[in-house]
Formats: C-alpha cells, sequence, structure tokens
C-alpha cells in the first residue's frame, strides 16, 4: 500500500561560514561517552513488528545505486541522492532526486565533490528545500564539512571549501546530518581520531548557524555489519546495517539487513540489531537510508530505503515501521 506523509515545519536561512566549539572547550575527550542527559525520554519504534511499503522499485535520474534520502515534510516531496553515473566512489559526486510520496521522479540536482552520502536533511525554506548535506569531500570520497545548499533543479553545483561551510565539532575529520521533524532536532555523526562519534542539536541551531554544545555527545557503540544510514527519533537513534544479495542480486533467503535503536541519553543499545524483512523479494535490494516522516494524522514513522534492480538501472525502492512503545 501507498500512504502519503506530511507535517508541516518552516526554516530559513543562507549558508555561510561556521566553526563550532572544540571537543576539549565542550570538555569532551576522545574517550569521553556522554555530553549530558539532556534530551526527555520518547517512545520508540518497535523494530520487530512488520514493515510496510511506501513505494517499491522507482526510477532516479541515474541508474546507479541510492545513498540514502530524506523528506521536505512542510512541502511534501521525497529527496533520494545517488551515486553519479560515470563518477569514481572518491569523487564525491552526488545526484540528489527530486520526488514525490508515491516515488514519481521530478528533477534532479548534480552535486561535484561533495561526499559519500550515508545520510543528509531536507529542511523546508518557504517553497523551497534547503539540503544539509556533507561537503568538500575527502581522498576517499566523504565530506569534511556540512552545507545547506538550496536545491535548484537540473543544475550542477560544485561543493563549497570546507572552511566556506560548517564544521560543529572542531577537529572531526568527517561528517554526515538527518533530522528529526518531529521533536526537531539533528543528529550529526562525524570522525574523530578515535572512532566514530555521534552528536545531536536542536534544529534552531542549524536554522540559526549557532551551534554551540550539542544536547549529548557520544561514542558510537559498536555493531557489527555494514553501516548504510542513520537517523533520529525522539531520544533514540536508529542505525541501519547491511549489503545486497550476493551474486548476481537474486533474492536469497531473507538477506542481512539490521536496524539498532540506540538511546542516545547513554549510547548504549537499546534493541537489536533486529532483522527486517522489508522487501526481501526484491532483486540486489541493498539497505540504503533511514528517515523519520510524520503524517498529517499524526503517524510517526521510521523509513527504511533500498536499492534494488538490476545493475545499469538500480531503483529506490522505500518501506516504513510504525509501531512505537
Amino acid at each position: 500500500m501507498n500512504h502519503t506523509p506530511g507535517f508541516p515545519l518552516s526554516r530559513r536561512g543562507l549558508i555561510r561560514t561556521g566553526v563550532g566549539a572544540s571537543l576539549a572547550a565542550l570538555g569532551l575527550g576522545a574517550g569521553a561517552q556522554t555530553a549530558a542527559a539532556d534530551v526527555t525520554a520518547t517512545k520508540r519504534f518497535d523494530l520487530t513488528q512488520p514493515s510496510y511499503d511506501l513505494f517499491r522499485s522507482k526510477d532516479t535520474h541515474g541508474a546507479r545505486v541510492q545513498q540514502s534520502f530524506a523528506f521536505d515534510w512542510e512541502n511534501k516531496f521525497l529527496f533520494v541522492a545517488t551515486k553519479r553515473s560515470g563518477s569514481p566512489e572518491s569523487a564525491g559526486d552526488l545526484c540528489i532526486n527530486k520526488m514525490d510520496f508515491d516515488g514519481n521522479y521530478i528533477s534532479y540536482m548534480h552535486l561535484d565533490g561533495f561526499g559519500h552520502g550515508v545520510a543528509f536533511a531536507a529542511l523546508p525554506s518557504g517553497s523551497d528545500t534547503e539540503l544539509w548535506i556533507e561537503c568538500a569531500a575527502n581522498t576517499g570520497g566523504y565530506g569534511t564539512a556540512l552545507a545547506p545548499i538550496r536545491y535548484t533543479a537540473n543544475t550542477t553545483l560544485g561543493s563549497p571549501a570546507a572552511s566556506a561551510a560548517y564544521q560543529p565539532i572542531a577537529g572531526a575529520s568527517e561528517y554526515t546530518c538527518s533530522v528529526d521533524p518531529v521533536y526537531r532536532r539533528m543528529i550529526v555523526r562525524y570522525h574523530t581520531s578515535a572512532g566514530k562519534r555521534i552528536a545531536v542539536y536542536p534544529l534552531s541551531a542549524f536554522e540559526t548557524r549557532n551551534f554551540g554544545s550539542p544536547l549529548v555527545d557520544f561514542k558510537q557503540p559498536t555493531i557489527s555489519g555494514t553501516p548504510q544510514g542513520y537517523t533520529l527519533y525522539g531520544s533514540y537513534m536508529y542505525y541501519l546495517t547491511g549489503d545486497a544479495y550476493p551474486g548476481d542480486g537474486t533474492p536469497t533467503g531473507d538477506g542481512n539487513t539490521y536496524i539498532t535503536s540506540i538511546d542516545i541519553n547513554t549510547g548504549l543499545v537499546k534493541q537489536g540489531p533486529v532483522l527486517t524483512k522489508a522487501g526481501s523479494t526484491l532483486h540486489h535490494r541493498e539497505p540504503e537510508g533511514l528517515a523519520i516522516y510524520r503524517t498529517d494524522a499524526g503517524e510517526a514513522r521510521l523509513f527504511i530505503g533500498f536499492a534494488t534492480g538490476v545493475e545499469g538501472d538500480r531503483r529506490s525502492s522505500i518501506f516504513y515501521k510504525n509501531a512505537l512503545i
């Protein structure tokens, strides 16, 4: 079944240079677990409950796999980040596909040298959409800062330098982000010499470009499997792992796609990893991206993305869970 999600919210702003407080200034050494347990406890998604279709096997602008996706919850559009055809992994070249909630392709925007596209946010900005996305890709193809980019259909944009974008945690070498539109927060996953860490900010920090101290900051717990995306709902982070079906991509069993929930006030795993069988009969079926949305009727949903289809004609397939406990 296809459902049309919807939940209004607005924001504004233009790109400017900005550098956040350092870990030392925040009292967060590399081994620190949590900055402060400042996020009120909320309900969480029960990952053992069934998943439902948003859509299956929808075309995007390019033929390569999707990396992640994000909802503009006010203007009611979906943005899917895919790898650029003909571009090497190390280049950090992305294609952002604008789609409706039925998965119908509308337009594209090419982003040159931005990053890997593990996660990003699509914030309403009047009738437009501002993408908060990694930028200034390093030699591995991962973004070294975050930039707000106004989505402009059928155009190509080169990445700003890291110094012309935002690095909320000074000393971090890589950044990605995802938005919680229900509780109005942004989650940032960043890399340090000690490994991956997670910081959560009020959404207003990104709206005003005044980051200050995060609400929480913790070392990402060890979770086995290939990382494929993450998002935030209330006081819980959701983390996606798994791989495509092996060989020629023919469906084999239930696959190895798992979702884990993490309590952001403790930095500890709450549930999982839990196997998801969403779209288990789809060809290739590589897990790619998580996102949160709340319908006009008030139902919160955790969306799960997959790159599906045959090589040379990869498609987007998206499912969701809606059971809260």
